[in-house]
Order: C-alpha cells, then sequence, then structure tokens
C-alpha cells in the first residue's frame, strides 16, 4: 500500500496506476457515504469542506490528506483503512 500526500494548492500529473488507484480510494469514499444516506452536500458540511471537494475525491481528481481521511471515516464510521484495503 502506498499513500500520495499533495497540498491542495499544486496540480500534480499521476500516472495510469496512480489514476487508479485514486478512483478506487473515491469509489470506497462514495459508496461510504451512500451507505450512510448521505449526499455530496451533508457530508461536506459535516466536515466542513466543500462540496466541490468531495465530489473530487470521490471521482478521483483530489487526493485527500491524512486528516482529510480521518473526518471522513469519523463521519462514515468506517476505519481510515477500509478506504485502501486490497488496494
Amino acid at each position: 500500500m502506498y499513500f500520495l500526500f499533495i497540498l491542495s494548492d499544486h496540480r500534480v500529473m499521476y500516472d495510469s496506476k496512480e489514476k487508479k488507484f485514486l478512483k478506487a480510494v473515491g469509489k470506497r469514499i462514495a459508496e461510504a457515504r451512500n451507505k450512510r444516506d448521505l449526499t455530496q452536500q451533508e457530508l461536506a458540511e459535516a466536515i466542513s469542506m466543500s462540496v466541490v471537494t468531495i465530489a473530487y475525491l470521490e471521482t478521483g481528481k483530489r487526493w485527500a490528506r491524512p486528516a482529510t481521511f480521518l473526518k471522513l471515516s469519523q463521519k462514515l464510521h468506517v476505519d481510515v483503512q477500509d478506504f485502501f484495503k486490497g488496494l
């Protein structure tokens, strides 16, 4: 397992393996959100983020900081590692 930590104001080019990884993590975030019957807007408000950021995370267009993964896991009632298991 590997992690990419990116400052939000930097543009980064990902290779195809990294893009696939980001999309897989994003899909897991979306699945956890849908399981809790939350909209992107509700999740964004609950963790003090923009809905655009949530959408970008879920589609693999943006990476999250460790603190963001912690907030997501707490609100969605999953372990942080569940976003990455088996990827």
